[in-house]
């Protein structure tokens, strides 16, 4: 069994959980739940944007604790006024410690800012779940869902009013993706399978083959801003960073210097 086949067996029942205990209907009527989101994708695209979409992430099952010293509302603001174009909060607990308090206090903190709840969706309950707690985008990963649950996922999270990326690895994950309810693509450089290699080599060799139409971003493995230019070059508009960042005692301040540097 892989990391990623441990970690969608375990959220399997978290969502079984978490539905015995609040109701769709309920989240619902959660005050968040109606608010107007912000365009990640628009901001993407937006002429002189960072492209950052910089990640709130204590820790990782391939590298442990990374930062788990500094509150969720110190990173993300840092991150907002260094000029990131977006923030991505990690809601698993049991493998990044995060947690749904992370999302929403990031909410409240930068109000007008985009932001990616980042976690393992494998139900239309958390779709629900993403905008009660304040996210603007939801993510997919193809390589621990079918086509139809891609469809299906996509589909909702459209008709609630979020975004959708849809992360994929490879060209197969690609082709076998329906697409028409997704608006970002994210290339994931780092194998979910084995959390392995360190290049963004899949983002090079998959970067011809994204539709035009889709905004596409480059995941993980960045970490010298001269890859930033190198992935500009081939059209990415988006540039996801946790770990660069997190590693740093002051991940804003950090990240303003890796902007500085594009």
């Amino acid at each position: 069994m892989t990391i990623l086949d441990k970690i969608v067996a375990r959220k399997a029942i978290e969502v079984a959980e978490a539905k015995s205990t609040i109701s769709i209907e309920d989240l619902a009527k959660e005050p968040l739940f109606s608010r107007k989101t912000v365009s990640l994708s628009t901001r993407l695209s937006t002429v002189g944007s960072s492209g950052i979409v910089a990640e709130h992430k204590r820790k990782s099952p391939s590298k442990g604790i990374i930062n788990d010293q500094l509150t969720v509302e110190f990173v993300t603001n840092g991150y907002a006024t260094a000029g990131a174009a977006g923030l991505s909060v990690l809601t698993d607990a049991d493998f990044f410690g995060g947690t749904k308090e992370d999302l929403h206090k990031a909410r409240v903190a930068n109000p007008d800012t985009p932001i990616l709840r980042k976690d393992f969706m494998i139900d239309t309950y958390q779709i629900y779940e993403a905008k009660a707690w304040g996210a603007d985008v939801i993510l997919l990963i193809a390589a621990c869902l079918s086509p139809a649950q891609i469809e299906e996922l996509s589909r909702k999270a459209h008709e609630i009013g979020l975004e959708v990326l849809l992360e994929i690895h490879d060209e197969e994950e690609l082709q076998r993706s329906p697409l028409e309810n997704v608006d970002i693509i994210g290339v994931n450089n780092r194998n979910l399978k084995n959390f392995a290699e360190n290049n963004v080599n899949a983002s090079l060799a998959l970067a011809d083959k994204i539709p035009a139409r889709i905004v596409k971003i480059s995941e993980s493995c960045i970490s010298q801003p001269e890859t930033i230019n190198q992935l500009k070059a081939v059209g990415y508009k988006g540039f996801l960073i946790g770990e660069t960042f997190m590693k740093d005692e002051n991940p804003g301040a950090k990240l303003a210097e890796f902007i500085a540097k594009i």
